[in-house]
C-alpha cells in the first residue's frame, strides 16, 4: 500500500492548508523584484603589518595598489595577527610611517594556558567581557551615517553578536567608559580589570579619502593585560555591519577555538495572512536579522529554500505557473530557472557541497524517490528505488553519503547511503518517528526533526548513536546548521497559533534558545555558509 505523502512530511508547509505540492490552492505565478548584486570579502597579502591603528588605511596597500583593489572588491580584510599591548608604539599621525614588521596570526583556540571560553560549560558561566564605544579619528559623514555614530553601532554589533552565542556576558553599558582613539591600542587594563572584565574588545572606523571606511578590531586579555589578535578592514559605507561581524567573529574564534558564524545569512520564506491563504515570499537576511529583503512577490507559494555553496543562488519549490516545480533563483539578477522540466511533482532540493549537483525529491507512479540532477538541469539520476516515500536528502561535507528520510519500515525514519544511491543503511531507532535530516556542516552530527507527542529539534552521529533532543516546545522544525556546525535554526509553531510560526535557534548545549526577528511570520529558514 503507497501512502499519502501528505501524511509524510513534517514540515508545518504541509499542515496548513494549501501548502503543500499536492494541495490546489494557490495563487498564480510570478517572480520578484530583482536583488542587490553582492559584494565579496577577501584577504589582502601584506607585505607589512602596522602596528598603530590610524595608520592602517593607505599604508599596507600602498595608493595605487589600494585603488585597483578596492575597485574589484567591495570588502577586503587587511590585518590579522598578534602583538603585546606594551609593545604597542606612541600614535604616529602620518600615514607615510614606515610599518611594522608582520605579526604572527593568533591560535584558533588557547595553546599556551591563556584565555579561552569552553564551548559546553560557558553556557552556565558566560565569559564577561568589555566592548566600548569604537572611536574615530575625526567625525566625518558617510552614507552610512556619521564615524561617530558608526563607532557606536559597531560596539554594538559585536555585543550582541557575542552576548547571543550564550558564552559571553558583555559589560552594562553602565559599566563602560568612552575610550580615546590613541587608546585603541594602548587600553586601560587597570579599570577593565576593576569592572571584572575578563576579556576586552576595541576598535575604531575611519573614514577614508576614498569614500571607504576603515574599520580596527583587537581583542585583549585584561589580567595578563596582553594583546591576542587582531583584524581589521576597508569596506564601503553599505557593508559596515560586516566588518562588526567579522570583529565578533575573530573574538569568537580566538577564545573558543570553534569556527567563525557571525558574518553570514539566512534565507527563509516569509509569511502572512490567514491560515487557509497564506502569502509566501522569499527573503534574505543576515543572521542577526539586519539587512532584511524580499527576493519574491508572493504572487506564488514558495517552500524549502537552499543557498548554494557560493552564496549567488538559491533553489527552492515554487507554485509558479500553477505547477509545484523546483527552481533556482539568482540573487544577483532576480531571475529564476526551472531545474526539471517534468510533469511529476518535484520537491525538497538541495545543493551539493561543490554546487554541481541538486538533491530532490520526485513522485512518480505512485512512489516519491531521491534523484540527484546537474545544477544546470538534464536528466536526473534516480539514487532510491525502495516502496513508500524517500525524500529530505543531505549531503555529508565531503559529498560522498547522503542522509534522508524514509517510510520503508512502516514509518518515518533517517537512513543514510553513499552518493550514488549504494548501502542503504537506517540509522535512527529510536521511538516516535524521524524528519528532515541535515548533515553538520563539521561532518560529525545529523540534525533532525523528532515526531512523537509533538515536534523537536534533535541531534545524533552519523551512526546513528548519541542521540540528543535540543528543544522541548510544542511545533518545532526544519534544522538547519550555521556554518562552524555550533548552533541550528529552525522554525516554531505555537499552539493554536493559527498557522503562524517564528524562526529560532538553539545551540548544541540546548541551553541557548532565542528567536530571531523577522518583519513577518516566517519559516523554512536555511542558513548559509560564511560570507568571503
Amino acid at each position: 500500500m503507497t501512502r499519502s505523502i501528505l501524511g509524510f512530511f513534517p514540515s508545518r508547509a504541509t499542515l496548513v492548508a494549501g501548502d503543500h505540492p499536492l494541495h490546489g490552492n494557490h495563487p498564480g505565478g510570478g517572480r520578484g523584484p530583482v536583488g542587490k548584486v553582492d559584494v565579496t570579502m577577501r584577504n589582502v597579502p601584506l607585505a607589512a603589518f602596522p602596528n598603530w591603528a590610524p595608520a592602517f588605511a593607505g599604508v599596507v596597500l600602498g595608493a595605487r595598489r589600494a585603488r585597483s583593489v578596492l575597485a574589484s572588491v567591495g570588502l577586503l580584510a587587511f590585518v590579522s595577527g598578534t602583538a603585546s599591548a606594551q609593545d604597542a608604539p606612541a600614535p604616529a599621525p602620518a600615514p607615510q610611517q614606515t610599518p611594522a614588521d608582520p605579526a604572527t596570526p593568533a591560535p584558533a583556540g588557547d595553546q599556551s594556558g591563556g584565555l579561552v571560553v569552553d564551548v559546553t560549560g560557558g553556557i552556565s558561566a558566560p565569559m564577561p567581557i568589555a566592548i566600548p564605544v569604537m572611536p574615530t579619528s575625526a567625525v566625518v559623514s558617510t552614507p552610512a551615517g556619521s564615524t561617530d555614530v558608526l563607532g557606536r553601532q559597531l560596539a554594538d554589533i559585536v555585543t550582541n553578536d557575542l552576548r547571543n552565542s550564550g558564552l559571553f556576558t558583555p559589560l552594562s553599558p553602565g559599566q563602560l567608559r568612552p575610550i580615546t582613539f590613541p587608546e585603541v591600542t594602548a587600553p586601560g587594563f587597570d579599570y577593565w580589570g576593576s569592572t571584572g572584565a575578563q576579556a576586552l574588545v576595541q576598535g575604531f572606523i575611519r573614514a577614508n579619502g576614498d569614500g571607504n571606511l576603515t574599520v580596527g578590531c583587537y581583542l585583549y586579555d585584561v589580567s595578563s593585560k596582553a594583546e591576542l589578535t587582531r583584524t581589521g578592514f576597508v569596506v564601503p559605507p553599505s557593508d559596515w555591519r560586516r566588518a562588526g561581524h567579522k570583529c565578533a567573529d575573530m573574538v569568537y574564534t580566538r577564545l573558543t577555538g570553534e569556527g567563525a558564524y557571525f558574518d553570514s545569512r539566512v534565507v527563509y520564506v516569509s509569511e502572512t495572512g490567514p491560515k487557509g491563504h497564506r502569502i509566501k515570499r522569499l527573503a534574505i537576511m543576515d543572521q542577526d536579522g539586519a539587512n532584511h529583503r524580499f527576493l519574491t512577490n508572493g504572487q506564488s507559494i514558495v517552500l524549502t529554500p537552499r543557498f548554494a555553496p557560493n552564496q549567488q543562488s538559491i533553489v527552492y519549490m515554487s507554485y509558479l505557473n500553477n505547477r509545484p516545480a523546483i527552481y533556482v533563483y539568482d540573487i544577483g539578477s532576480g531571475k529564476q530557472r526551472l531545474v526539471v522540466a517534468n510533469a511529476n511533482l518535484t520537491f525538497a532540493p538541495r545543493f551539493s557541497p561543490d554546487g554541481r549537483n541538486i538533491l530532490f525529491s520526485m513522485a512518480q507512479g505512485g512512489n516519491t524517490d531521491v534523484y540527484r540532477v546537474s545544477s544546470q538541469g538534464g536528466t536526473p539520476q534516480r539514487l532510491t528505488n525502495s516502496p513508500g516515500i524517500d525524500t529530505g536528502g543531505s549531503y555529508s561535507p565531503d559529498g560522498s553519503k547522503i542522509v534522508f528520510e524514509s517510510d520503508r519500515s512502516g514509518g518515518q525514519q533517517i537512513y543514510v547511503m553513499n552518493a550514488d544511491g549504494s548501502n542503504q543503511q537506517r540509522i535512527s531507532f529510536g521511538g516516535g518517528r524521524y524528519a528532515t535530516p541535515v548533515w553538520s556542516p563539521r561532518g560529525d552530527l545529523i540534525a533532525f526533526t523528532k515526531l512523537g507527542g509533538g515536534f523537536r529539534i534533535g541531534i545524533m552521529s552519523p551512526s546513528g548513536g548519541g542521540e540528543k533532543l535540543l528543544t522541548n516546545d510544542w511545533q518545532d522544525e526544519g534544522p538547519s546548521w550555521s556554518p562552524n556546525g555550533r548552533v541550528i535554526n529552525f522554525y516554531r509553531s505555537g499552539r493554536g497559533s493559527g498557522g503562524k510560526a517564528d524562526l529560532w535557534s538553539v545551540d548544541l548545549t540546548g541551553v541557548n534558545e532565542r528567536k530571531i526577528p523577522t518583519p513577518l511570520d516566517g519559516s523554512d529558514p536555511a542558513w548559509g555558509p560564511l560570507r568571503p
